[in-house]
């Protein structure tokens, strides 16, 4: 395949992993903004991306990723990718190593977005047209104005996302014990309309990956 981008990168034989190395390592350094990583191993770099896309640190993934991608799938009618950021607003950078680790986790089994946007409106001008499954307490965060310095600039990122034709599918989350949805959220007017949510019907998995990490260390 001749790529469209001269950025854009694609590997189909050879030593895939190696070569990916290289990438993931450009990656964590800045150089490249995002590569699309397939589940037979090909992989391409600079390549926009539309679909329902699931973010996370996936340290594990588990059941309930799974579970809740293979819903939005449906609720969409778009193609599933997972989204591993190594850059993190709060936490800072992945190692090249400890990504290639997590993302061993979907090899045979689902496509993976690696970027270098913490933010979703960064990850929108990445990913246009897409939307952006996240949980409860990640919906809490992204609408909380405190995090942008104030309303207007909470807005003023909600309307980078609106302008990228992206918008969010929020799955439900216990929250000092119970049940949380969308619908437990006072959404500000002006972007309400970018939300949808699962009830608890459709979906409910207890478990995080942080409890999981804390059963392997007990």
């Amino acid at each position: 395949m001749r790529p469209d981008n001269p950025r854009r990168r694609e590997t189909t034989a050879g030593n895939p992993l190696q070569t990916l190395s290289a990438a993931v390592a450009e990656l964590v350094k800045g150089e490249l903004q995002t590569i699309t990583v397939y589940s037979d191993g090909r992989w391409a770099s600079e390549q926009p991306a539309r679909g329902a896309i699931l973010s996370g640190a996936f340290n594990p993934l588990h059941e309930g990723h799974i579970r809740l991608a293979a819903i939005a799938a449906r609720r969409t009618g778009l193609p599933i990718f997972f989204e591993l950021p190594v850059a993190n607003a709060d936490k800072g950078l992945i190692s090249a190593e400890e990504v290639q680790r997590r993302l061993r986790q979907f090899r045979d089994k689902h496509p993976v977005l690696l970027s270098r946007a913490p933010l979703f409106s960064q990850k929108a001008r990445l990913y246009p047209d897409s939307v952006f499954v996240i949980g409860y307490d990640t919906a809490i965060r992204i609408v909380a104005p405190r995090y942008y310095d104030g309303e207007a600039g909470m807005l003023a990122a909600f309307a980078k996302i609106r302008e990228a034709g992206c918008r969010f599918l929020v799955g439900g989350r216990v929250q000092d014990d119970r049940f949380c949805t969308l619908a437990n959220i006072d959404l500000p007017p002006a972007i309400r309309d970018l939300f949808d949510g699962l009830s608890e019907q459709e979906f409910r998995a207890d478990l995080s990956s942080t409890e999981l990490r804390a059963m392997a260390h007990s």
